[in-house]
């Protein structure tokens, strides 16, 4: 939960060790998968509420244009659904998108569906690689902890390319 509320905790060391600390210690691997997604999940409704309640708070706090917001907001009513499940499957998205889901006040029951069920897969395939590269675990966290930032930077850019040939190509529509 924390490491959902605080985007810096990275999940990828976090879970990986849990799946490393099983293994050594002979713990439950689908209970540590069900309690870090249930544990993800309630920091994920945290911040889904807190975007539903301080959405105007959030827009004057950052200085946002409503207008652009209230279009922001109509785009990813359009395609949240899909944002919400794969950012659970992204870097730092991960918790982030919790916010935007709230802000547009998106179906809650819809928001924790995809929630698990991402959080569920991201956790699993974690879990899993900490529990089978055993003793291998610090040598592998280095690798992971080196291409986290590179990973989010290069989702981002690949958003942002999306978002300008999107609107580009409305634009040549509409001429």
């Amino acid at each position: 939960m924390i490491e959902n509320l605080f985007p810096p905790i990275p999940s990828e060391i976090i879970l990986t060790f849990s799946g490393f600390i099983a293994k050594k210690a002979n713990l439950s691997l689908f209970l540590i998968v069900l309690f870090s997604t249930l544990g993800s999940v309630i920091g994920a409704i945290i911040l889904y509420y807190l975007g539903y309640f301080l959405n105007d708070k959030i827009i004057n706090i950052l200085k946002l244009d409503k207008d652009k917001m209230n279009k922001t907001i109509s785009e990813f009513n359009e395609n949240g659904k899909k944002s919400v499940f794969i950012g659970r499957l992204a870097p730092i998205v991960r918790s982030l998108i919790s916010i935007p889901a709230g802000i547009a006040k998106m179906n809650i029951v819809e928001f924790i569906v995809l929630t698990t069920i991402g959080g569920f897969i991201w956790n699993s395939i974690l879990i899993l690689l900490g529990n089978m590269i055993g003793d291998n675990y610090l040598i592998v966290s280095k690798y992971i902890s080196s291409y986290y930032k590179p990973i989010v930077i290069l989702l981002m850019v690949i958003f942002i390319i999306k978002r300008i040939y999107k609107k580009h190509k409305i634009v040549a529509i509409t001429r």
